[in-house]
């Protein structure tokens, strides 16, 4: 058969994406501070857009008052100065002296540093002990504990285990008290025997009886020691109260500061939308660059340039528009599905999908995912993420839905209120639940209690 080669005419459907539709959805996905970074690149790589802050108008306004106001009158500064006001110092003056304060940057100083500092601030080391002692510091986690086996430090530094030790024990002395500690056992030791002695009964139970006293064994405790269970109960919550990781405190993590992306605010019994953009930058085209564009300054290549552009500077601030229009539409749908919650708190949390406010917008899913991504909106009731709001739901036996959020809150409620004595078991959980119309099984009561961080009443008992 021969080969030949043939046109052949086909028409056929196939989707496309834009490149600037994916650039939307980017600034959809943006949160507030990320937003304005962007936005800020992109002033600094298109000439056709410029940057309008609020402030420069109100100040060319402010001007333009002045002028006016020059023009039409001239002030008598020296009856204004008579007229009531302080021309100048008096003696014997009531006002009061106005103190301006500089911000001061706030500096932490890291676990490492801290411990180093100590140690040689510190004097009556022993010949190597010095350096043992930095070796023991080099070899502490971001917790507070050392991670590294005496034995090992020995032979790296050519020494004895005693010499390891005493170093060691200089080591556990610095502050924060329990650093240096080899377990969750000796951290707290070090800590008891600081706080309340080497002969309390807090130091005698976690010394001879930590395993027990993890287990809530506090009966076996109490008959091994003579004592009643009350006491024990009294020691273990003294116990609690010590810090089982001293070296966090000195962990150097950067602020976690919450921007808000939109505020809901109650005026006059009704809920207002706002979006918290006033520090965004307002972009506005370059009067300048486009009279350049109309009058035909740019030839060849600079033409095709400047076309694009110009393009991608009316888009961009299009897109801005329409990114805070989706914005107040999904949080208005939120308000009005949950206003419940805004006037109620999170046990009236209602359950509510992605898909239903997409619905609700007339918007994909996926556009609605990306506009909450990472956003924050400000409320009477706090400061929530826009996911905060979505939830799956429980149904009730009127055949409406709970949220998931607010049948967490209800637990917790529960488990607070309870006799510690006599804790709620998640059985018993379950059947409060069915009494207030929630259907729910034992197995998502134990779920949903695990995900609070919550023990079982096994470990919830107090004697």
């Amino acid at each position: 058969m021969a080969l030949k080669q043939q046109l052949v005419m086909s028409q056929k459907q196939e989707m496309r994406m834009n490149p600037r539709l994916y650039q939307a959805m980017d600034l959809l996905y943006l949160p507030l501070l990320e937003l304005e970074q962007h936005l800020k690149q992109e002033l600094t790589a298109n000439p056709f857009l410029e940057m309008t802050e609020p402030e420069e108008e109100f100040a060319e306004q402010e001007e333009e008052a002045e002028e006016q106001d020059e023009e039409e009158d001239e002030i008598d500064w020296e009856e204004i100065l008579l007229d009531g006001f302080d021309s100048g110092y008096r003696s014997g003056s009531n006002h009061e002296d106005i103190e301006s304060y500089e911000r001061v940057p706030h500096t932490t100083i890291n676990l490492w540093s801290h411990l180093l500092q100590q140690l040689h601030q510190t004097n009556g080391y022993a010949d190597g002990e010095l350096r043992i002692a930095e070796e023991i510091i080099g070899n502490i986690n971001e917790d507070g504990f050392l991670t590294c086996p005496l034995e090992d430090i020995a032979e790296a530094l050519s020494v004895s285990i005693d010499q390891v030790d005493r170093a060691l024990t200089r080591v556990q002395k610095f502050d924060p008290i329990g650093v240096a500690a080899r377990d969750l056992r000796e951290c707290l030791l070090l800590q008891i025997a600081d706080h309340m002695g080497a002969d309390s009964l807090a130091y005698r139970i976690v010394d001879l009886y930590f395993d027990e006293l993890s287990t809530h064994k506090y009966h076996d405790i109490a008959r091994a020691l003579g004592i009643t269970p009350v006491e024990v109960q009294d020691a273990a919550d003294q116990i609690a109260m010590l810090d089982p990781k001293p070296g966090r405190k000195y962990l150097d993590l950067p602020p976690n500061y919450v921007t808000p992306d939109i505020v809901v605010e109650e005026v006059e019994g009704e809920y207002v939308v706002t979006l918290n953009d006033g520090n965004l930058p307002r972009l506005r085209i370059s009067h300048t660059y486009q009279q350049l564009a109309r009058n035909g300054e740019f030839k060849g290549r600079a033409k095709e340039f400047a076309q694009n552009k110009l393009n991608s500077a009316n888009w961009i601030i299009q897109a801005i528009e329409q990114r805070r229009q989706t914005m107040l539409k999904v949080m208005y749908v939120i308000l009005d599905r949950q206003r419940e919650f805004f006037e109620g708190g999170i046990r009236f949390l209602r359950p509510l999908t992605l898909k239903e406010v997409a619905d609700e917008i007339g918007m994909h899913e996926s556009t609605v995912s990306r506009v909450t991504n990472e956003k924050y909106v400000q409320s009477p009731r706090g400061v929530f993420r826009l996911k905060f709001f979505f939830s799956s739901g429980l149904s009730t036996e009127e055949g409406e839905s709970v949220s998931a959020r607010g049948v967490k809150a209800r637990i917790s409620e529960m488990i607070e209120e309870e006799d510690p004595r006599k804790p709620l078991t998640d059985q018993q959980i379950v059947e409060l639940l069915h009494g207030e119309g929630v259907n729910i099984a034992r197995r998502t009561v134990q779920k949903y209690r695990d995900q609070l961080g919550i023990l079982s009443s096994r470990y919830r008992k107090r004697v």
